[in-house]
Formats: structure tokens, sequence, C-alpha cells
């Protein structure tokens, strides 16, 4: 049967980043991998983050949403009986941060994909400094992930982090989630836990996410507010790096904007004289490395800790994304201005 992996995680803790991490070691170690990107929105950054992946062993899908829970979910299962047909060795899905777990596992379970496809890890990221700042609806979405998993993953730790204080923390805070919404699940450090530095995970370690398995845990389900987390789309906007660097650190800082998670996405320009002074179109960027036909982008990966933006090469998907909670549209439109707004 053909293994099946889930990395849930919150917005923003890094799922996209540990996945081009473990699927490189999957494809190393001979297997063919296909990552399918499942989420509920019609533009998705995280699948252009992963493009450096693809090749013979490594292929990319994406499932999109819109139109129901219920529409998104006949896709997922559609796009798993089309994958089962490619040839892949291992599937490893990222889904949305505001994910029901269950509906992975419904769906495994319909007719044929019970046939084809085997459950093999679910992997939960936890960001550790978000994770204990986290509104009520936050932590219901991080309990409902990690107690299914069959191993946590701590996030952006470094040479500097504690990691037993980190350890430590994070288990306190899971179990406490666990017990606040009555789910019998506990967390051991040992056993459930793996926090150190991304850098320096072995091939043991690997070996042990890919072999982490699951664990069956119920909960009280909570009702959720559909217009509770929102995505604010910003396209063709134009900035520089100094200049987009410091109205994304204004904007996390703004408490009228509501609380955001994570902004992502890319700005597109033309030559590299465009990193010192906005593109217009028309304009001459040509120097004595460049001409005018030279495209480039601004990569944005920005959350509250840590603001990355830097330049890559080719044309990307022209689109700033703003994730967050009670988002107020209005005034946050106001820090992109010229954008297209969806």
């Amino acid at each position: 049967m053909l293994k099946i992996d889930l990395i849930t995680g919150f917005l923003g803790s890094g799922k996209t980043s540990f996945i081009k991490k473990y699927a490189k070691y999957l494809i190393e170690q001979g297997e063919r991998v296909c990552i399918l990107e499942n989420d509920y929105g019609a533009i998705n950054i995280d699948m252009v983050l992963l493009k450096d992946l693809l090749g013979p062993n490594c292929e990319l899908e994406m499932v999109v949403g819109g139109d129901g829970a219920e529409a998104h979910k006949r896709r997922f299962r559609t796009k798993l009986i089309s994958i089962r047909m490619l040839g892949f060795t291992r599937v490893i899905v990222e889904p949305s941060g505001i994910y029901d777990v269950d509906e992975f596992f419904d769906t495994l379970y319909e007719s044929p994909l019970d046939e084809w496809y085997e459950t093999g890890s679910v992997i939960t990221v936890m960001d550790p400094v978000t994770s204990t700042v986290m509104s009520e609806e936050s932590r219901y979405l991080l309990m409902s992930e990690a107690a299914r998993a069959g191993k946590i993953l701590i996030s952006k730790l470094d040479s500097t982090s504690n990691i037993i204080t980190v350890t430590r923390d994070a288990v306190n805070y899971l179990n406490a989630s666990m017990e606040h919404f009555k789910c019998k699940r506990r967390f051991t450090d040992q056993k459930d836990i793996l926090a150190k530095p991304w850098e320096e995970l072995t091939d043991q370690d690997f070996e042990s996410i890919k072999n982490a398995g699951f664990v069956n845990a119920s909960h009280v389900k909570l009702s959720s507010d559909d217009d509770h987390y929102q995505s604010l789309f910003y396209l063709y906007y134009r900035s520089t790096e100094t200049e987009l660097r410091e109205k994304i650190s204004k904007l996390f800082e703004d408490k009228e904007a509501g609380s955001i998670f994570r902004i992502k996405g890319f700005i597109n320009y033309t030559g590299t004289a465009a990193a010192d002074k906005p593109y217009e179109p028309g304009m001459d960027a040509r120097n004595e490395d460049s001409t005018s036909e030279d495209h480039l982008s601004l990569e944005i990966n920005a959350t509250v800790e840590n603001i990355e933006i830097k330049p890559v090469s080719g044309e990307a998907q022209d689109v700033l994304i703003v994730i967050g909670e009670k988002l107020n549209k209005e005034l946050i439109s106001g820090y992109f201005p010229g954008a297209v707004t969806v």
C-alpha cells in the first residue's frame, strides 16, 4: 500500500520549511515523493516555496477550495485517486494551518482509498513561541492537530535555544491543552517530542519521523466560525525591500489590524535596479549585470518573530497573503497602496 504522511501545524509554524527537509531526505533514500498541498485558498504560496524539490523523484500537486468544506473534501479524494496511478512510493500532505484532521482520516477510510493508502506518519509542527499566546480558537486547533500526531516537531530552534526548557514547556502546554479540551491524550518529552535545530536533524531523526505513525485520540469537537480566520490577498504590489520590511514590521505591531499570524508571498520586478527603488512599468532596470528582460522576485515569509525577505530568480506568482484572526481588511489594505485586492 502507498504510505501517506500528514504534516500539520498552526499557521506560520514552519510546516513548509520542514517538508522541504523531510522530502529531500526521502528522495535521497530512493523514494518517489508526491507533495500534496491541501488548502482552502485558491492561491497557494507554499507550493511555490517547494518548487526547488521538483524533479524525476518529486512532484507537487494541489487541492484548491473556496466553495465549502464538502467540495474541498471531494477534490481531495479525487486527487488521491489520480495520484495513486502515478507510481509514487510516498505521499506528503500539507494542509492549511486551520485544518480539521478528521477530514484526512475520514477520506482515507473511504473506498477505494482504504485499499490503496496506508497512513504513514502524522507530524505536528509546533512553534514554541506563538503557541503560548494563542486565542481559545487557535489553541483548540493546535490541540486537535497534536492529539493525532505520532510526533511533535518543535520549530524555530537554534544553537542559542535552551532545548530542555523549550521541550518541558511544550509538553506542559500541550498536556494542559488536552485537559482543557477534554482529550485524554498526554505527551512525554522522550517519546513524543523532537526538539532540536532542524539543521542538526540526522538520518536517525528523519527515520523516527518517517515511522512515527499516529494516535487515535478523541476529543470534544467545537463548532467553528468560518469568518474567524481570514486570508487577505494583495496582487501586483510594488515596493522596495527596505520599505516592505518596515511596513510588515509596523503591521505586526498594529493592534487595530487584528491578530496577524503570517505574511507570505512574492513581489515581482524586472532587473536588479528594482532592489533599490520600486519597479514601474516601462522603467529601465538595466545595468552591467542585467537586462530589462531579467525577471526577479522578492520572496516574503514573515511572522511576528522573524521577517524574511530575500531575492529569488525567476518570475513567481505576484501576490502577498496576510493570514490571521479577525483581520481589519480596510486598515490592512492601506499598508499596500496600489495593490489589487481579492
